[in-house]
């Protein structure tokens, strides 16, 4: 039997966009909020059809095309945060693909998978912004999802196509298979990184451009003290 078709091989559990609406009390624009789509959805170089995003200076573009999260966490969040119970489904942190079978400690930054007729490189974890915290009207939710690891990732997309939900996903390529997810939010909540390790991130494959010169930045200053 194929991967494609191995009940335990990863996939897609549901597909999710969202057009740029007022979110929270203060109607702040965002499209934070999505729905499931049924049937195909094309995947364009900055995303899936009809998704948006309000603030694309942090938000979308090329290294942040597409957001995954792993299905697996949501009942851990309802131990977490029962009182949240009513919104903890599949979409409800903003992630355009719920998955199933992959999460933080399986998937590595640069890793090219391919789901549908895609193909996406992984790129970078998520950092919560305070959209999160609107979403749910709960402050706490970005910094539980730091300190637990439960970020999702990024992923930029390499050749356009169309997917499901019920699609396998397939690994193609694994550049870093050292550096996982996990092991970037551990790297990035310990700034106090040693040189060498920073060095190594730094020349990662894949990682989103704005890691990159991050990181190049501060290998700098630590050249000029």
């Amino acid at each position: 039997m194929s991967d494609a078709l191995r009940a335990d091989a990863p996939r897609v559990m549901s597909v999710q966009v969202g057009r740029i609406a007022p979110l929270g009390a203060q109607g702040v624009p965002s499209g934070f909020v999505k729905s499931a789509v049924a049937g195909p959805v094309r995947v364009a170089p900055l995303g899936l059809d009809g998704d948006e995003q309000a603030d694309l200076t942090v938000h979308g573009g090329p290294d942040k095309a597409v957001y995954f999260y792993p299905s697996e966490h949501y009942p851990r969040w309802l131990v977490d945060v029962p009182r949240h119970e009513h919104a903890l489904h599949a979409g409800a942190f903003g992630e355009n693909i719920t998955t199933v079978g992959l999460d933080e400690s399986s998937v590595a930054i640069g890793d090219v998978f391919r789901i549908g007729s895609a193909e996406f490189q992984a790129t970078q974890p998520r950092q919560p912004c305070f959209k999160l915290g609107l979403r749910f009207n709960d402050s706490s939710l970005g910094r539980i999802m730091m300190q637990t690891g439960r970020t999702g990732w990024y992923a930029r997309v390499l050749k356009p196509g169309s997917l499901g939900a019920g699609d396998a996903i397939e690994i193609l390529r694994r550049p870093n298979p050292a550096w996982t997810i996990g092991r970037f939010n551990a790297f990035v909540l310990h700034r106090r990184a040693a040189k060498a390790e920073i060095v190594e991130a730094a020349a990662l494959e894949g990682l989103a451009e704005v890691w990159k010169t991050g990181l190049e930045e501060s290998l700098a200053d630590r050249r000029g003290r």
